[in-house]
Parts: structure tokens; C-alpha cells; sequence
């Protein structure tokens, strides 16, 4: 007998030799990309060949995209904010937290001009047990993040991580409060919509933010749509305005496309290979008066 150890056993089957996953994916994105739509162009090919699924696909592609987004893009404008008022009793804002079930809240002062901190609702838990005992809301503050509109995402998402916190309010070029955004905002960007028990199915499927801009959700439909911007468009072949828009363009469209018809500008914020996600809305008018044009 041979004291040869024997040969190892080739990875075949019918004379096919598979290879593992990470090399038939490295396989598909050789050359190196360039930019990055070659990039994005290699997550959808590596899909339609399965090397990845599509879930993975659009996540890979929301991390991409992540950095060229703004926090004007994804903030809740102030209108929309859930806030305290810093001379408010619990009697009179336990009402409206219990309601939103958001675990914090701005608080502004009596004018509604400047942010104090941000109120955690756990710090509210004694007030169950003794509603009556005495509580002083300044006590209670956390310190306030603030980020401008246009900072990018990805950033803003750095720093979320390295100072801990979940919240920070949002000031326009004017120093004034314009909305707030989460790190829940910011993740949903790159994994998608995450709903909880407390998510309404229909809530937000439209936001307004400064200029007369919306950003609107691609599986809004479109009676929804046309009850919010007063309009008409059709909806007998298509149910959501994210439809109609795909039926538009006459392909799927990539994130950055822009079009107008019905008296509207839209640009696709988000899209993966399957659907559009989320868009920016103008009214035609609006869009040219105030200087943006299809193609910026």
C-alpha cells in the first residue's frame, strides 16, 4: 500500500466544477467598477443570475446610493413634528406621546422658534406609577443634535453611530427649525421600510418639505395622491403613482431619472430593480421658477 495521501475530491458533478459563492459573485464584478452606476449595473446583473437575491440587491444598492442623498430628502418636516412645549404640564402632552407611541420628542420652547433638548419617553415612566408627583421637564433634557438640510446621509448616519444618538433636528440656511430626522430614517434608506405595530398603513405617503417639494412613496395610490395635490390623474390601469410613473418612462426608471407629465416634475430618489420607492415631487411650475430643471 501507498503511504501517498489521496488526491483531494474534486468539486464536480457531471464534469461541472461550482464554484462557492463568493467566487462566482467576484467572477461578476471583475473588471473593477468605475462609477457608480457600473456598480449598480453589477448588483442587478449578479441578481438576474442569482448570485444574489433581490432583498440583497436593493440593500447593496441603498448603501451605495445612501451618500448622494440629503437630509432633505428623508427629514419629517416640522409641520409633521411630534414636540413638547417646555411649559407644558403632563396632563396637557402625555395625551399627544401615548398617541404618537415615539420614544423622543423634541422639546421648544413657548414660541416654537428654539429647541431645548429632546425628551425620552422612558424618563416619563415615574409619572405611571404617581401621575401626581411633581415633575420638571428641564430635568429630564437630553441634549438637542442639530444637522443642517444638506448634509448627506451617509455622514449624518457616521455620526449617529459614534455619538449614540437617534434624533436630531433639522435647520434650514436660516438657523430656523425645519423638521427632524432619525437613525430609522436614515437605515430605511438602505434596507428598506421598516414598519413596526405602531405603523399606519397608510401614514405618510406623501411629506412636504420647504420650495412647495413632496417626496412621495412610490406605493401611494394614486386616489391617495390625487386628494392630497387636488388632481385627476387616471387610475384605471395603474394603481400607485409609482406605477404610473414606471408606465411614463416606458422602462423602470434608475435613482437620479426625472420626468414631467400631468403638470408635475418627479425625480426617482429611490428605485430597486423591481420598482420605484420613493419621489421627489414638484409641480411643473413650481419646479422652473424655482431653478431645477430635469437634470439637476
Amino acid at each position: 500500500m501507498s503511504d501517498e495521501p489521496p488526491d483531494p475530491v474534486p468539486r464536480t458533478w457531471l464534469n461541472r466544477t461550482f464554484d462557492p459563492p463568493r467566487a462566482r459573485l467576484a467572477k461578476w464584478l471583475h473588471p473593477p467598477a468605475r462609477t457608480r452606476q457600473d456598480l449598480l449595473r453589477q448588483f442587478h446583473e449578479a441578481e438576474r443570475h442569482n448570485l444574489i437575491d433581490s432583498d440583497t440587491a436593493a440593500m447593496m444598492e441603498g448603501a451605495v446610493l445612501v451618500s448622494e442623498m440629503k437630509v432633505l430628502d428623508i427629514m419629517i418636516p416640522r409641520a409633521e413634528m411630534v414636540f413638547i412645549e417646555a411649559d407644558a404640564t403632563p396632563a396637557e402632552f402625555l395625551p399627544a406621546v401615548i398617541e404618537s407611541a415615539h420614544s423622543r420628542f423634541p422639546v421648544l420652547d413657548v414660541k416654537h422658534e428654539r429647541a431645548l433638548g429632546i425628551l425620552l419617553a422612558k424618563d416619563l415612566l415615574p409619572l405611571a406609577a404617581d401621575p401626581q408627583q411633581p415633575f420638571n421637564i428641564r430635568d429630564a433634557l437630553r441634549p438637542v443634535i442639530f444637522v443642517p438640510e444638506s448634509k448627506r446621509l451617509n455622514i449624518l448616519l457616521r455620526e449617529f453611530r459614534l455619538s449614540r444618538n437617534h434624533l436630531a433636528l433639522v435647520i434650514d440656511e436660516y438657523g430656523s427649525i425645519a423638521g427632524l430626522v432619525s437613525i430609522e430614517d436614515v437605515i430605511e434608506q438602505i434596507v428598506g421600510e421598516i414598519d413596526d405595530e405602531y405603523d399606519v398603513e397608510d401614514e405618510a405617503f406623501v411629506r412636504s418639505h420647504r420650495a412647495n417639494r413632496f417626496t412621495v412613496k412610490g406605493r401611494t395610490p394614486i386616489a391617495n395622491f390625487n386628494e392630497y395635490f387636488h388632481v385627476e390623474l387616471s387610475d384605471r390601469q395603474y394603481d400607485t403613482i409609482g406605477g404610473l410613473v414606471v408606465h411614463e418612462f416606458g422602462r423602470l426608471p434608475e435613482r437620479g431619472d426625472e420626468i414631467e407629465f400631468a403638470g408635475f416634475h418627479f425625480k426617482v430618489l429611490r428605485a430597486d430593480p423591481r420598482r420605484v420607492q420613493l419621489l421627489r415631487v414638484m409641480r411643473t411650475a413650481d419646479a422652473r421658477a424655482g431653478g431645477s430643471p430635469i437634470g439637476v
